[in-house]
């Protein structure tokens, strides 16, 4: 036999004995087990504590779907959607409604620099503070969906007034107390904060400890002390926090520190951790600041310090049990809280900009044209349109789930992130659109306000910068992945058999989503899943979109096969690898609210639009990931699984955008339900009113307009201005005496609206 035939046999051989062993779960066990859990303890990143809480904190839901690159649809698209109850619908129509026509941007950051008092009172008289506190405590126990809809409606009225409510509903003293506190601690806060007797804050951010709040620096010793008059154990805490909103009127501090136990009195440990705990404001030793000022928004925000504050340990959140439990309290709480919270204000603004700029561009006219019909105005136009569509739907699907049960920490971080980023898209649009009526302040300009508070939906709760790049990957990498997490944990308990499992069914996990991927890339998706139930118009979309999370699953299992630990440190990876999913979980929450508002026929191109340019940017996010590749021909071969094609997911369309913008700028259900939840006034002085009927005017008196500049190119009708070229169309009988009255309103009304304020000199 020749030596090319004796090594064809050995190495048919070895495959043979490596199928074998492979085949055999207790043989491979025995031979590969020990190499397998060596392996994967060298190649884990190091990972602290707190990263684990993060990590473990709240639920997986539909991202884990998305992970897995089967995402099943039928599943999801039978979660209900929320519904409001009539005491949750009465608040809105009737609490909320009031507080609205209290407040507004002009009044409270430019006359008063804070909300009136009658709105203080009716914020805490009212229920305002207690949205989120069970009933048998005093408060209205409202579901997620309620409280959303509550924060945005305020939003569109005026941001302040939306963030004073909003923090007390949020992180904060209710919420750690509602889940971590105990019954003593309950029952003497909870019906206190409800009934606005406590105005509550929260101290987590420091001079020092921003993006990376688990390095707190602040320290609470334990130690014994005197306390009302008797030695008793606790804890002298010395802090220094700023950007603290409520912290200038807050009567109840919730405070996060570092706790130290150097004598051993509470066990065997020093460092204990992170602690939560509860100061009243007027705790010998407690220093509320002067105010800060956040680019002059009026809302209270400020420093607070404390040196050597001497407390007893009941002061803990959920007592001396829970010393060091700090901030795996916070990850769990915040999991749900940052889903419904700034993502609701984000839609609130947005909801404001889509509606009056879209009525403005109706009402200005340049080159006898209203603006709005102009291409250049369609396409910022159809960014407000498409982008407030697929916020509102993440906002209503989030707030579903977390109604649900879930705290879903991905998810949560990814509406936080994309909903105030897409806030500022639509607001900048509608800033150009408007312009000089949206620069020159007074208290007729609808959108400066919102503009000078983009950044600070933007940075708190976690800087969108921070949660692209290490949160959204980083942790559903591990807590959405179908195996990962299980590995891990497998390879830290020295467990072989669960190691074992999980690593081979990882490993036809990869295989099946390379294939799939592949496969579905090479027939254009028209074999990939669909729900069976969904509106034929949008099917193609549930398909694309499964084809891309089977991509998503293979690139991201590949990266972090090759980058290991490393993939931590390549946040611009990290960052993309989020984005696609991102996009992906946005498209989804699109769709599923396209069906459960019953498939309106005159959303469709809000629906399209906004789905078309996540698909776009996912599969642009891939690209990117892969072209930045660390090993640029390894970059390369992924490419030709995932993209053999080319990418092939066009941004929107000119022609779909034109639909897009013409549903901004007429009167339709489909605008009223694009917008639907921001308040409406109903005074008629409002500027709002003031831009809606001019608005109504100008549509109206449209054709009217539109014959009498016929007649002037024709010669039949002569003027200098407007008012002199309608007098002669009605002496040509161009239009009638009734059309002339129409069209002088419509010209009185948009001078009103297009009208700037003015100050002294």
């Amino acid at each position: 036999m020749s030596m090319g035939a004796w090594l064809a046999v050995v190495i048919l051989g070895i495959a043979l004995i490596a199928g074998i062993v492979i085949s055999f779960p207790p043989l491979r066990r025995r031979l590969l087990g020990p190499l397998l859990l060596s392996v994967y303890r060298r190649r884990m990143p190091p990972m602290s504590q707190t990263e684990r809480d993060a990590i473990d904190a709240g639920t997986v839901w539909w991202e884990g779907d998305l992970f897995s690159g089967r995402p099943d649809w039928d599943r999801f698209l039978a979660f209900p959607p929320p519904r409001l109850t009539s005491e949750e619908q009465s608040f809105l129509d009737n609490e909320t409604e009031k507080l609205c026509a209290m407040v507004g941007d002009w009044d409270t950051v430019h006359v008063r620099g804070d909300l009136s008092d009658d709105a203080w009172r009716l914020i805490r008289d009212g229920g305002f503070l207690g949205m989120i506190i069970p009933k048998k405590y005093g408060g209205k126990e409202f579901s997620a969906f309620a409280h959303s809809q509550v924060i945005m409606k305020l939003a569109s009225r005026c941001a302040d007034a939306a963030v004073t409510v909003m923090v007390p509903n949020s992180l904060g003293p209710a919420e750690l107390l509602i889940h971590y506190g105990t019954e003593a601690q309950k029952d003497h806060y909870l019906p206190r904060l409800a009934k606005g007797l406590e105005i509550p804050c929260f101290a987590l951010t420091g001079p020092d400890a921003g993006s990376d709040a688990a390095s707190i620096p602040d320290v609470g010793i334990v130690c014994k002390g005197t306390w009302e008059g008797r030695e008793t154990v606790g804890m002298r805490v010395s802090w220094e926090k700023r950007y603290i909103t409520l912290a200038p009127v807050a009567t109840l501090i919730g405070l996060a520190f570092r706790l130290r136990d150097p004598d051993r009195l509470l066990g065997d440990r020093d460092d204990l951790g992170i602690t939560c705990a509860l100061v009243p404001a007027d705790t010998p030793g407690v220093e509320i600041g002067r105010r800060h000022d956040p680019l002059g928004a009026a809302f209270k925000n400020g420093p607070t310090r404390g040196s050597d504050v001497f407390m007893p340990l009941d002061r803990i959140i959920g007592g001396p049990k829970m010393a060091g439990a700090g901030w795996r309290m916070l990850m769990e709480c915040l999991a749900a809280g940052r889903g419904i919270s700034l993502p609701s204000t984000a839609c609130g603004g947005a909801k404001l900009a889509v509606r009056t700029t879209g009525a403005y561009a109706r009402v200005r006219r340049q080159f006898k044209t209203p603006i709005g019909r102009f291409e250049g105005i369609e396409e910022p136009l159809a960014r407000m349109g498409g982008n407030l569509y697929m916020m509102d739907a993440a906002r209503i699907t989030t707030a579903a789930a977390v109604g649900l049960g879930e705290k879903p920490s991905v998810i949560s971080a990814i509406c936080k992130h994309h909903l105030t980023e897409r806030e500022r898209i639509v607001v900048n649009d509608a800033m150009d659109i408007q312009g000089g009526k949206a620069i020159c302040d007074g208290p007729g300009n609808l959108l400066g306000s919102a503009y000078r508070h983009l950044p600070i939906g933007i940075t708190v709760e976690g800087a969108n910068i921070l949660t692209r790049s290490l949160i959204i990957f980083g942790q559903g990498a591990i807590r959405c992945h179908p195996y990962v997490l299980k590995e891990m944990e497998a390879a830290r308990e020295g467990d072989q058999t669960a190691l074992d499992e999980a690593f081979f069914g990882h490993l036809r996990h990869v295989a099946s989503n390379k294939l799939r991927a592949f496969g579905m890339a090479l027939t254009g998706s028209r074999f990939a899943a669909s729900p069976s139930g969904a509106a034929e118009e949008t099917r193609r979309y549930y398909r694309d979109l499964s084809r891309l999370s089977a991509a998503f699953a293979w690139l991201s299992d590949v990266s972090m096969l090759i980058l290991g630990g490393g993939l931590k440190r390549r946040e611009r990876i990290s960052a993309r690898l989020g984005d696609a999913l991102s996009m992906m979980y946005l498209a989804s929450c699109a769709l599923k609210h396209f069906e459960d508002e019953g498939r309106q026929a005159d959303d469709l191109p809000l629906v399209e639009w906004s789905v078309q340019d996540a698909l776009h940017r996912a599969a642009e996010a891939m690209h990117l990931a892969l072209a930045n590749f660390p090993w640029r021909f390894t970059g390369m071969l992924l490419r030709t699984v995932i993209f053999p094609l080319g990418r092939r997911f066009p941004p929107p369309s000119d022609a779909l955008g034109h639909r897009v913008a013409r549903l901004l700028i007429a009167p339709c259900a489909a605008r009223d339900r694009l917008t639907a939840g921001m308040y409406l006034p109903e005074s008629g002085e409002e500027p709002l009113c003031r831009l809606e009927a001019a608005f109504e005017a100008a549509v109206e008196a449209e054709p009217v307009e539109t014959r009498v500049d016929a007649a002037r190119k024709a010669g039949i009708v002569q003027g200098p201005d407007e008012t002199a070229r309608m007098r002669a169309a009605i002496e040509a009988k161009v239009i009638t005496e009734a059309e002339g009255a129409l069209m002088g309103r419509a010209s009185r009304l948009r001078a009103g609206v297009i009208r700037v304020d003015e100050f002294p000199g």
